[in-house]
């Protein structure tokens, strides 16, 4: 099985009652995901197995806000697993934070990965890692930060907040 980064904008009515009601919030994200309208599905994210190595070269690079794990637990009872442990928030404000960063050309696609070896990200230990074991390069992770941006912009243009998880 493999491990998705995965993302759900929320409006601020939306979170609201998503911190309030955890089996709602992933009701919601999974049936936006297996909806075939446009609209339900630009409500959600993936950036397949390209998460982890996105975190390493943006953390590399200084990006100020962890679009990959987001910054803050949902106020939720334990036991909430929507994968890989519970989902995690980026609140309207940082993501615009994140959106208004995008500017930066230090982290446009074509450059994130400038100076980074496969041998570099297998020594990390980067999911997935065979795939730098066997000398591919970081290059293909910039087509899932171009879309996440474009996305991410989208989202802080409308005032939405983000949850974040890997399932």
């Amino acid at each position: 099985m493999s491990m998705i980064g995965q993302y759900l904008r929320l409006t601020p009515a939306e979170l609201d009652r998503a911190s309030r009601d955890p089996d709602w919030a992933a009701e919601h994200a999974h049936g936006l995901y297996d909806r075939d309208d446009p609209a339900a599905r630009s409500r959600v994210h993936e950036t397949d197995k390209a998460w982890h190595a996105l975190d390493f070269l943006l953390n590399r690079r200084g990006f100020p806000v962890d679009v990959v794990f987001g910054e803050a637990a949902m106020p939720w009872p334990e036991g909430q697993d929507w994968g890989y442990g519970p989902p995690r928030l980026l609140t309207a404000d940082r993501v615009r934070a994140a959106a208004d960063a995008l500017d930066d050309p230090a982290y446009a696609p074509d450059v994130l990965a400038d100076g980074v070896s496969p041998a570099d990200l297998a020594a990390a230990n980067v999911y997935p890692q065979i795939v730098w074991e066997r000398g591919e390069e970081p290059a293909w992770v910039a087509s899932y930060w171009a879309a996440l941006g474009a996305w991410l912009r989208t989202a802080a243009r409308d005032g939405d907040a983000l949850l974040v998880w890997i399932s």
